[in-house]
């Protein structure tokens, strides 16, 4: 009988404490430094999650290990809903083959959301020498690790996205790594690096007003946002497709009722129009809204890591 009492209490508590959430303020952590993708897309949801659920969500970056640092600070919070990771294919998955990570991607986070994916981008410095795709493989032959690759560390989207490309067309460059795409970004644009393998949404901004230059899209469809790009069939690298896709989760232990009001302030910011508009100008695809859900970010998230562990062990990628 006093089981059944505890049970019960138990249960309206957790009830009463979903009703009342949230009456704080959220964290939302981004495992990269300040003005990278994943900290610019961040920033473009957290505002209409803001007004969903009445309080607000604030972003802090807190960087380390390719973002392993960050994702283990959410899976080791309290399971109240307060703090959030937001990641994506990098973050999320392919850590898990590269490092001996203190937690486990699946088992000690629970899915909140998906959020939106985009193709990587080969783009470099406006004075590295080649004019196009083709051009830049038979350099790249003929300079063998003479040009150096922005990454945000090892495994990180744009270190898979060089070793991708060096296994197509054996070519040779070195990597050098970074807290994030952010500051890679600005040697690239200030012609410390020649290369990056970076995502749409953090070389868009450049592209525009002419600080640096791309060769090609790792995807079958040009960029509605950029449709003067062509893609790596196109450019002469048929079938190099990698896209990074990112979502939100919370601590393993989470309520099912808090999991449910943030994944309703999640849907809520990609229905509006302004986030919709905001994120396509970066060449990010918002998911349907039946991939929005929780269970649908498990399932894809499980199956993404059953395809590219093997891939990533594989190649042997160490951490740097």
């Amino acid at each position: 009988m006093r089981s059944l009492a505890a049970c019960v209490f138990s249960l309206v508590a957790s009830a009463a404490q979903a009703q009342a959430f949230p009456s704080k303020p959220l964290t939302m952590v981004v495992p990269f430094a300040a003005g990278g993708p994943v900290d610019t897309i961040a920033r473009i949801v957290t505002a209409p999650m803001t007004k969903a659920l009445a309080q607000p969500v604030i972003v802090e970056s807190v960087t380390g290990a390719a973002g392993t640092v960050g994702v283990g600070r959410v899976a080791k919070a309290q399971p109240d809903g307060y703090t959030l990771s937001i990641g994506h294919w990098s973050t999320h998955v392919i850590n898990g083959a590269v490092y001996q990570l203190p937690y486990d991607l699946l088992a000690d986070l629970e899915p909140v959301a998906m959020i939106a994916s985009n193709p990587l981008l080969i783009v470099a410095h406006p004075a590295f020498p080649p004019k196009d795709l083709k051009e830049m493989i038979e350099w790249l032959k003929a300079h063998p690790d003479k040009a150096s690759a922005g990454t945000a560390g090892a495994g990180s989207a744009s270190h898979v996205g060089g070793i991708y490309f060096q296994s197509a067309t054996g070519t040779k460059f070195q990597y050098i790594p970074y807290r994030g795409t952010g500051p890679a970004m600005q040697d690239l644009v200030g012609g410390r690096i020649e290369l990056m393998f970076d995502q749409a949404s953090n070389s868009m901004p450049h592209l525009r007003n002419g600080r640096i230059k791309a060769y090609a899209v790792t995807a079958k469809n040009r960029l509605a946002s950029a449709p003067e790009i062509p893609t790596v069939d196109e450019a002469g690298l048929p079938g190099l497709y990698l896209s990074i896709w990112y979502g939100i989760w919370a601590p393993k232990g989470t309520a099912p009722e808090i999991i449910a009001r943030l994944n309703g302030a999640v849907v809520a910011s990609l229905a509006d129009p302004d986030t919709r508009k905001r994120l396509a100008d970066l060449g990010q695809e918002i998911p349907p809204r039946d991939e929005q859900t929780p269970q649908a970010l498990r399932a894809f998230q499980k199956a993404e890591i059953e395809k590219w562990w093997p891939i990533v062990k594989a190649a042997g990628i160490r951490p740097e």
